[in-house]
């Protein structure tokens, strides 16, 4: 892909990229596929959380997001205060030179426009905004493609996440949900799609065929502590998730199933060690899924998944294999909606390991027909992709998508 000149067409991909959510990682590999088939000779590179995994996994430039180093650490030393405020204001300049050095800047699917977990807005709302503004004053195209939001309450927050989406030149949402939250925030929307999480553009394994005994279960789990309006009862949140995933899991050990742990984050590995160290059976074991391709081939060998992280569902939902889905946030809820599972959620605040129970065996139950649905809802969610990114092609590169209608009529 080149622009008028004949230089290739440089392209920014930004994000918590790289920095141990497999997520993240994911939205960002169906991104640069999709550069891959659609526009190859795009001088491609990241501004990004963790730029030496970017690099070492995708191959492409990666230049770290923040100045400051310990900007994820909690600051309690004045040195450590005064490198966090330095940096906010290295980071405006930094963050318009890479900006500057761009034609289009894409934002791959993700959260970005939320707050679901635990938040502080001077972290990535602050960053994101720092993006868009750069485009806009630099008139470099930014895109938030298939991004999920939700209203926010926290006044900082909002104003950012708010100014941020005003400013991209394009956005696109991964549910209907996330739309409505951007229009209550005040973003004029009217222009604006829905269309699946990207991930449901990445090549998935074929599931496995039910052999008629009960098979092995696959449980995702996440180190929940709630949101950022639950901080007061941050700790109560995690136990009682915890205490009703070990009991889960349990039941599900005497009953003779073997059971899967399996993560979306590098932080979720101190649930799996303490419900292996509760449980202690060897029916249970955990994996180490390093890509959402590791976790699709886990989860493609499962009779039935229960999981927390968004992804974690997406995964099960894109290989066929029914789901429950612990649900945290109103993304996760629409999501099992649009898959047809939409009866089979439950709150991960309030884990009930009995009503769990009670659910999985109904998901189980129906088992046969759930696998027949969600075929169909893969091939509409893969269409439905298909279009969005002859959308953006149109939007952020009409050149060169003027220069590829000119070669295929010739």
């Amino acid at each position: 892909m080149t622009a008028a000149d004949g230089t290739p067409v440089r392209v920014g991909v930004f994000g918590l990229l790289g920095s141990g959510n497999l997520g993240n990682d994911g939205s960002l590999e169906a991104v640069l596929g999709y550069l891959g088939r659609r526009h190859p000779e795009a001088a491609v590179d990241a501004l990004c959380g963790g730029p030496e995994a970017v690099t070492a996994r995708f191959g492409i430039p990666a230049t770290r997001l923040h100045w400051y180093r310990g900007e994820y650490r909690t600051a309690s030393r004045a040195g450590a205060i005064v490198g966090k405020g330095l940096g906010k204001l290295v980071d405006v300049f930094r963050t318009a030179a890479w900006v500057r050095r761009h034609d289009v800047v894409i934002v791959p699917g993700m959260g970005v426009l939320e707050a679901t977990l635990p938040l502080r807005p001077w972290g990535f709302p602050y960053s994101l905004f720092l993006l868009c503004a750069s485009g806009r004053l630099l008139r470099t195209r930014v895109a938030l493609v298939s991004v999920g939001a939700a209203e926010i309450r926290n006044r900082p927050t909002r104003a950012l996440v708010r100014w941020s989406g005003r400013l991209a030149a394009y956005r696109s949402y991964r549910d209907d949900q996330s739309r409505d939250a951007m229009r209550a925030m005040g973003v004029d929307t009217a222009r604006d799609k829905v269309y699946p999480d990207l991930a449901f553009s990445l090549p998935a394994p074929q599931a496995s065929e039910p052999s008629g005994a009960p098979g092995p279960v696959c449980v995702g789990v996440m180190d929940f502590h709630g949101g950022n309006d639950d901080r007061a009862r941050a700790e109560e949140i995690h136990r009682r998730y915890l205490d009703g995933t070990i009991r889960f899991v349990r039941t599900l050990a005497e009953e003779g199933r073997q059971v899967r742990l399996l993560t979306g984050d590098t932080c979720d590995l101190s649930v799996v060690a303490a419900i292996l160290d509760a449980v202690a059976s060897p029916l249970v074991t955990a994996a180490e899924p390093a890509s959402l391709a590791d976790l699709m081939n886990e989860m493609a060998a499962a009779d039935t998944v229960v999981a927390v992280r968004y992804h974690n569902l997406i995964c099960a939902l894109k290989t066929g294999t029914p789901a429950l889905a612990l649900s945290y946030a109103a993304k996760s809820d629409a999501l099992m909606e649009r898959m047809g599972l939409g009866a089979y959620c439950h709150p991960a605040r309030e884990v009930d390991a009995d009503r769990l129970l009670e659910q999985f065996r109904a998901l189980e139950k129906r088992s046969a027909e759930l696998r027949r649905i969600l075929a169909e809802r893969n091939q509409a969610a893969a269409r439905q992709l298909d279009e969005q990114f002859d959308e953006l092609t149109a939007t952020l590169f009409p050149a060169t998508d003027h220069a590829h209608a000119q070669r295929e009529t010739r």
